[in-house]
């Protein structure tokens, strides 16, 4: 317990699934919250279960889409707790699905967008804070999926979700030097909710599972342990990572 005594960390896509579940877990490992999300109504039920546990957080819902969110987010960390020390940019989604013959460009846009130019605009503003503070860590959410495994009908998020990858390791290159660390989790499937929107029948369910080499999804408590790992000095020598958490589905083939 208490990993993450005296850090300051912004958790975004914090409202559900694996960004919920680890801004719970920084919280009983000691850490001052901010967290961000798009629907406001369930980041204030989440800061008060923190509350209730002991912790201390406060909420600024928004769109990762957007410069300014970012800016605000780490300015609220900096206002109310003084510094920012850990980052987890998590907020993404599916995006359009289906042939990549039939994807808009708006629907192509959006992916883009959210899951890849949401995580530099966030990454831009907390590594300009960290610098300020003797360093930080930087982590983001990424996937095995157009890394080490792909699905037919999921070019725009497979797409954007590799370019973190890129990102991650760009930035860790350019501020290793000054202290910040930068890495990205690599999750399989984990059962939230845009894994069972993707799964939504038994038998989708059935293949997805059979796919990983423990015959089963992840918690996304279980994800949140992992992150907990890269934002603590327990990873003190570990930057520029993709980092898998996939329940061995990269190697696979029974």
């Amino acid at each position: 317990m208490n990993r993450l005594s005296g850090k300051v960390a912004i958790v975004t896509g914090a409202s559900a699934g694996i960004g919920r579940a680890t801004a719970k877990l920084f919280a009983r490992e000691g850490a001052k919250l901010v967290v961000g999300a798009r629907r406001k109504e369930e980041l204030d039920a989440l800061v008060k279960e923190i509350e209730a546990e002991g912790g201390e957080a406060i909420a600024l819902a928004g769109d990762v889409r957007s410069e300014d969110y970012a800016k605000g987010l780490v300015q609220l960390a900096a206002e109310h707790f003084g510094k920012l020390d850990i980052a987890f940019n998590n907020a993404g989604i599916l995006g359009e699905a289906g042939p990549t013959t039939g994807v808009s460009e708006a629907g192509w846009n959006d992916a883009i967008a959210i899951n890849l130019t949401g995580s530099f605009l966030a990454a831009k503003h907390q590594i300009a804070q960290m610098l300020k503070n003797g360093g930080g860590s930087v982590i983001f959410t990424s996937t095995f999926v157009g890394y080490s495994f792909a699905f037919p009908g999921v070019a725009a998020y497979a797409a954007s979700k590799s370019g973190i990858i890129g990102l991650t390791q760009a930035l860790a290159a350019e501020y290793g030097q000054e202290n910040v660390r930068v890495n990205a989790i690599l999750p399989g499937a984990v059962d939230t909710a845009m894994y069972r929107d993707m799964n939504n029948t038994a038998e989708s369910r059935a293949f997805i599972t059979s796919l990983h080499a423990l015959k089963r999804v992840a918690t996304p408590e279980e994800l949140a342990r992992s992150v907990l790992y890269l934002a603590s000095d327990d990873s003190s020598f570990v930057t520029g990572t993709a980092s898998l958490v996939d329940g061995g589905a990269s190697i696979t083939r029974t």
